[in-house]
This record gives C-alpha cells, structure tokens and sequence, in this order.
C-alpha cells in the first residue's frame, strides 16, 4: 500500500485522485490532505480519510475549519509552516502536489529535500523552478513522477528507450473552445464562453489557460525539464479529440503515441502507483468507434501563448517563472472581469519586455530567486494591467 500526503486536495486533480483511492481499495493510504481555502470540501474529507494531518493555507478560515472537523485524532495545522509539514511528512511515501500556481513550489520541494518521491500535477512548479526542483530531485535520489496527461503519456513512451535516440516530444491540444473562432471572435469572448472545454473537466485557471493555450506554453517548458529535451525539439500539435495525449519521434523515424479516453484519472492512478499498472478507474477507450483522428499545426496568431512561452525559455534564467506569474495574474484578472481574452497574452508579452537583461543563470538559480522573480513579475502584471 502507498502512502500519500495530498497536497492540494479540494481542487479538481486533488478530488479525482481522492476518487481513484475509493475505486482501488487496498491500493493507496491518505496519509495527509491540505487545500488553500475550501473549508467546508476539506472537513468532509477529514471525517472520511482520517489522515495524520490536515493542512489548512488560509489561516482566516482556521477557526471555522476548526469548527466544522470538531473532535479528531488529525493533527491540523495551518499556512505554509503546515503545507511544508505535510510533504515532509515521515510516513508518506509520496507526495502528490496537485496545489494550485506557483504556491506548489515551497511544498514540493521540501517533500524531494526529505526523500519523498513526488506525484506532480502542478506544471506551474516546473516552469517556475524547474532548475532548482531538478537540482534538488537528482542531489536527493527522488523521482517525479509527471501526473499532467500529457507528460505522463510521454514518460509511457519514453520507457525503455535510450534517450539519445529522442528527435521530438509532441505535446497534443485540444485547442480549447476557441479554435474554430476568428480573432475577432476570440477577443470579445467573455469568461463563461472561455470556460466551456469541449472535452476535458478541469479547474477554472487551467480551463482559461487552454483557452488561450497557455498550458500548452507551460507544458512545453515542464517537458524540458522532466525529460531533459531542448526546447527546439518540443513541438505541439492542436488534436480535437483529445484522445491520442502525446508522441515521441525516434532518430530512425518511428513513432510512439500514448492513447486514452480524456479523463484524467488515467494519469492520476498513474502517477499514484508510480508507474505499476492497477485497477482500471475509467472507462475502456472503444477504438473500433473513435473514426478518425485529426492533428493540425496551432495558430500564433490567434494563440501567442506558445511563442511567448518559447521565448522566455530563450530568455532563460528566470523568464519562465515571469511567464508562469504574468500569466497566472492576467488570467484571474480575466476571469474577474478586469481584462479581456487578449489582455492575457498583452499582459505576459508585455511583462517579459520589462524584465531585466541580467538576469541570474538558470543552473545557478535558488529557490530565493525564483519567489523573487515570481513576486516582482506579479507586481509588474498588475501595474500593467491597472492601466488598461
């Protein structure tokens, strides 16, 4: 049985890895859960799993937390003290860091720093610090195991390959709800139309960010560091049907492609056995009905985002983290009402723009630069768009 310490657990990957633990009973331990904010979600979860510990971030919602648990052999803690508590835990053997943004940072690794292996569903963490959380993981002998569906289907294809023989990771787009609009369409689309996924349920932050393909931008940056691959060599085809989550390109031409019905519990039982093979928790893909299946380059024009994501790894040092911090701000101001669909990518262009040329080398980066680049780039996104 593996014990997990769950960070992250009222969210949408946190809910449906809480799922996949119900569908194979014997299989996995919940150890520890903590969320940011949802109160009333997290409670229910601790009367039901009974973990170690539960973590609440939101120290302004300790009391009614408090409240709602009553009486309990939990021990329950709160803030960032709490969430390092939790992915350091000593009896978990892996932590699934499926918290949202750039938060997931501190967490994870203090998790790798105390010999966990880590689950991780938060593609922010990667882009932001990938060079200090690969550091970290190598000097500590631990392994991430990638729970986003497509890195988790290139891990599948890369197993038992001799990486020297890799020529292109493909990463697949659903193109989002957009992609049959014009420009014009798109840039007046209010919130609830960029909400609308055509075939994936997810988060709202990570539903906007396929919208405006974003996600694909940050995935992009989370292979290179997973999988060590030069950033020329990570491509991105749009794939409506979302079935087929990624390839790999081979030196002598093959390719290997990993299929599955878009439903991320796939990746998350995944991740969560660390690679074995459990119980099914989906439905089985039916093939012999899928009809065809269509790839198509992405449009820059319509969608920035990849090329923007491009260029801060050109960039390199902490532009991916500015990025990934721009991107987060303009996105919630998006859904606020602050900013239009385009204001998004305006906002990300114009905050790599402001960003020094010195900045400090990517294998020489501290954990200290990154929340300092993260907090500058935030402040920077929201003067930006304080003038729009």
């Amino acid at each position: 049985m593996t014990r997990i310490s769950l960070l992250g657990s009222t969210g949408s990957i946190g809910t449906q890895a809480l799922d996949v633990a119900r569908a194979t009973p014997g299989e996995f331990e919940i150890v520890a859960l903590a969320a940011g904010s949802n109160v009333e979600l997290l409670a229910q979860q601790v009367l039901e799993w009974k973990p170690q510990m539960a973590v609440l971030f939101d120290s302004t919602k300790w009391p009614i937390f408090q409240d709602l648990v009553g009486s309990t052999t939990t021990q329950l803690v709160v803030g960032m003290d709490g969430l390092l508590e939790a992915a350091s835990l000593a009896d978990a053997d892996l932590v699934l860091g499926a918290m949202l943004g750039a938060a997931g940072l501190r967490p994870t690794l203090a998790a790798i720093e105390a010999g966990k292996d880590v689950a991780i569903a938060n593609k922010e963490t990667l882009v932001a610090g990938g060079d200090v959380v690969m550091r970290a993981a190598k000097e500590h002998g631990v392994r991430l195991w990638p729970v986003d569906s497509e890195h988790c289907a290139l891990a599948q294809c890369l197993q038992g390959e001799d990486a020297r023989t890799v020529q292109t990771l493909t990463i697949t787009a659903s193109g989002g709800p957009f992609w049959n609009k014009s420009r014009e369409e798109i840039a007046a689309a209010p919130p609830e139309a960029a909400l609308k996924h055509p075939t994936w349920t997810m988060g709202r932050k990570i539903t906007i960010d396929s919208a405006t393909l974003a996600n694909k931008g940050l995935e992009m940056i989370e292979a290179h560091h997973l999988f060590g691959v030069a950033m020329e060599n990570i491509d991105v085809v749009v794939h409506r049907q979302s079935i087929v989550h990624s390839f790999v390109t081979f030196s002598d031409g093959s390719v290997k492609a990993q299929l599955g019905q878009p439903d991320m519990k796939l990746p998350i039982q995944w991740g969560m056995a660390r690679g074995v093979r459990g119980t099914r928790v989906a439905p089985e893909l039916p093939l012999a009905q899928m009809g065809t299946l269509t790839f198509e380059a992405p449009d820059d024009e319509r969608f920035p985002s990849i090329g923007l994501a491009r260029e801060a790894m050109r960039l390199g040092g902490i532009a991916p983290c500015v990025f990934n911090a721009a991107n987060e701000v303009a996105v919630e101001a998006f859904l606020n009402g602050s900013t239009h669909f385009y204001g998004i990518t305006d906002c990300i262009a114009a905050t790599l723009e402001r960003l020094p040329t010195a900045t400090r080398r990517a294998d020489s980066l501290r954990l200290e630069d990154v929340l300092e680049a993260d907090s500058w780039a935030r402040e920077t996104a929201c003067s930006l768009l304080s003038k729009v």
